[in-house]
């Protein structure tokens, strides 16, 4: 057993981190501009969001490497730099982390599809070894591949990672809910396959990102529950459903509205709780507050 099973069950429930691209955003980074590029050319503005997520209380803090896969780099010629660009990533993170927060290196979609011809499975694969040894090299604690929609690149992500590197793969998908009232991907991947996919490659832990308020992750959260009694879940929400308003997106749950309904997600069976799209370190401050709060009152302990 690895450190992020070892810490989820010596401790019960993780708050993980929240948004970095919003507070990227607010350190100067451009509409445009590649965010990972920062841990090669602004590490201290990097290093800054990663602290101040230590610092509310994050039990696991991510890396600045979601795009940084080579088929995303390569839109900024920087794909010869895929290995470079998750090293410091991961030990940028590492350095904010200490010894006490879990390193979970960011892997995202490529944005490329096999089937319409765009990359091949063995250029995925290729591209994921680069992301994944970079970021285990760095000092990751585990590898997260997140976002993901097609199972067949997030098999290839996994393995990539599981042949590698020695290090735990957590694996989330980003449902939506249909008109027949199900939760699928926009590949048409439903929660049911999703999990064989994740059984078959040996995921340590899964899970759902993005796409969809707290409020609405609670039942994915109690669907996954459903099927998989035993691994752990981990649950990253946007604050809220995107609202477009004086010409940008805005995601308007606050920490206040946020975190109790965060409560009610460790309830329905989440193991992992933290933040996507939208969310800052004062949502993770008082999401752990709260969190932390609910657990000592179940377990009576002070």
């Amino acid at each position: 057993m690895g450190v992020l099973l070892n810490r989820i069950r010596k401790k019960g429930v993780l708050i993980s981190d929240g948004a970095w691209g919003t507070l990227l955003h607010r350190k100067g980074l451009a509409s445009g501009e590649c965010p990972e590029s920062w841990n090669l050319s602004r590490p201290d503005d990097v290093l800054g969001v990663a602290r101040d997520y230590v610092e509310a209380g994050a039990d696991i803090i991510l890396t600045n490497s979601f795009g940084g896969s080579p088929a995303k780099l390569g839109a900024y010629g920087l794909d010869q730099q895929t290995y470079e660009i998750n090293l410091a990533a991961a030990e940028i993170s590492r350095r904010a982390a200490g010894k006490e927060v879990l390193v979970l290196g960011s892997v995202g979609p490529t944005g490329k599809m096999v089937m319409m011809g765009e990359i091949t499975p063995e250029g995925l694969l290729d591209g994921f070894q680069k992301q994944v040894m970079g970021l285990a090299d760095g000092g990751a604690d585990a590898i997260l591949v997140e976002t993901m929609s097609d199972p067949d690149e997030a098999r290839l992500a996994i393995q990539a990672a599981k042949q590698n590197t020695s290090l735990e793969v957590a694996c989330t998908f980003t449902f939506e809910r249909t008109r027949e009232n199900e939760y699928r991907t926009i590949m048409g991947t439903g929660i049911r396959e999703y999990l064989e996919m994740c059984r078959e490659e040996g995921v340590d832990v899964v899970g759902a990102n993005c796409g969809n308020g707290t409020a609405g992750m609670i039942e994915i959260v109690r669907e996954i529950r459903r099927m998989e009694p035993d691994l752990p879940v981990l649950i990253h929400a946007n604050a809220g459903l995107p609202v477009y308003r004086d010409g940008e997106t805005i995601f308007p749950e606050t920490p206040g509205e946020m975190a109790p309904l965060m409560v009610e997600l460790v309830a329905a069976g989440a193991d992992v709780v933290g933040g996507c799209c939208g969310t800052t370190p004062e949502h993770i401050r008082r999401i752990g507050s709260q969190v932390r709060e609910a657990l000592q009152l179940k377990t009576g302990r002070k």
